[in-house]
């Protein structure tokens, strides 16, 4: 992208604050959600981004707490504010009118983003626009220096078919995840992909890497998430708004993200062979997902202690089938019970779990 001239600085100065706060609302709404210790995790490495403070580097345990009790006390006060419009050019724009706001912001080297998430949870950022690429009749967005942003930061979101890969959040989640295994030292998956890309030995090295190949697998993940929209409809939305704010969500939501990896992300990596990429992808395939998809953890542990990818080639392709056939089945009963769908919905996902064999 070009260098931004004196105008595009004005607008980045006027749009950052105004984003800012859509984010302090949401963060108001939504921090709770958390448990206790992923919360504090987050709010730090939150706390070092509104710093400026590099990855790596010691923070003021005093300076943090200070923080985190004023930025506590701050969203106590928002609870009952509602989103406010954007002002560009004199235009007032919807919040959540992603593409007018970036009709007007692109040219000028910014990309902006709102949507839900997670327990309709609402997201927002705003980052400087690093590049765009097509993918078939998909618009990605490549983000990013991020200048507002809330608590959780999504690496990579997808909306009908505009794709926003953030390469800054990614960079952190990775970044988290490394603290985190720090902590524990386990033999896991994270573990085993910090290895293969020799993060002992050169760790600013290794993160570069790591962000650049991760950021290629977020892509296919959000690839796959175009296809399955496209396949299920608008009504998988209308489902997601009707559930209540529990797990049946998370679950439905697991099976839409295990179809997609089926669809996209898994064949690309097991075509590739990358050990760092394998390994990463599985560092993520827990909770939900991972329960309800012992056969896919199964072939993975295969793999590792064999070198041999038959199992889990087979494992991505029978996926395919399968959460095609319980997103389908998912639809079905939402059709038949509009009402009160979640129950059906629950008990049938938990008679759906791929096992192996």
């Amino acid at each position: 992208m070009n260098q931004p001239t004196p105008n595009d600085n004005t607008l980045l100065e006027t749009l950052t604050p105004a984003v800012q706060y859509n984010c302090h609302i949401a963060d108001s709404r939504h921090a709770g959600d958390h448990t206790l210790c992923v919360y504090l995790l987050k709010m730090r490495e939150f706390y070092r981004w509104e710093k400026g403070i590099p990855l790596g580097e010691e923070m003021n345990s005093r300076a943090i707490g200070d923080w985190l009790s004023e930025r506590e006390a701050y969203w106590e006060s928002l609870e009952n504010s509602d989103f406010a419009p954007l002002n560009i050019n004199g235009q007032e724009i919807d919040p959540f009118d992603a593409d007018a706001v970036n009709t007007l912001i692109n040219p000028h080297g910014l990309v902006y983003s709102a949507g839900l998430g997670n327990c309709a949870r609402p997201h927002f950022f705003l980052a400087r626009l690093q590049r765009t690429e097509t993918h078939a009749a998909t618009t990605i967005y490549i983000a990013g220096d991020e200048y507002a942003r809330d608590l959780v930061a999504p690496p990579a979101m997808s909306r009908e078919h505009r794709i926003f890969l953030r390469q800054q959040s990614l960079r952190r989640m990775i970044w988290e995840k490394v603290e985190e295994w720090r902590w524990k030292r386990q033999d896991s998956p994270m573990g085993r992909a910090l290895q293969s890309y020799g993060f002992e030995h050169d760790a600013e090295a290794a993160l570069d890497a790591m962000a650049e190949q991760q950021t290629e697998t977020l892509l296919l993940h959000e690839i796959g998430e175009v296809s399955v929209g496209e396949q299920l409809g608008e009504q998988w939305h209308d489902l997601l708004l009707a559930l209540p704010r529990s797990r049946v969500e998370l679950m439905v939501r697991a099976v839409r993200d295990l179809l997609a990896d089926s669809i996209s992300t898994l064949p690309t990596l097991l075509n590739q062979a990358h050990a760092g990429s394998i390994h990463f992808y599985f560092s993520g395939h827990k909770g939900i997902r991972q329960l309800l998809a012992p056969a896919l953890e199964q072939a993975y542990r295969h793999w590792n202690d064999t070198g041999d990818l038959t199992a889990l080639h087979e494992a991505a392709e029978t996926g395919r089938r399968h959460w095609t056939e319980t997103a389908e089945g998912i639809l079905a009963r939402f059709n038949e019970q509009r009402n009160d769908p979640a129950d059906a919905i629950e008990a049938f996902i938990e008679k759906r779990i791929l096992t192996a064999g």
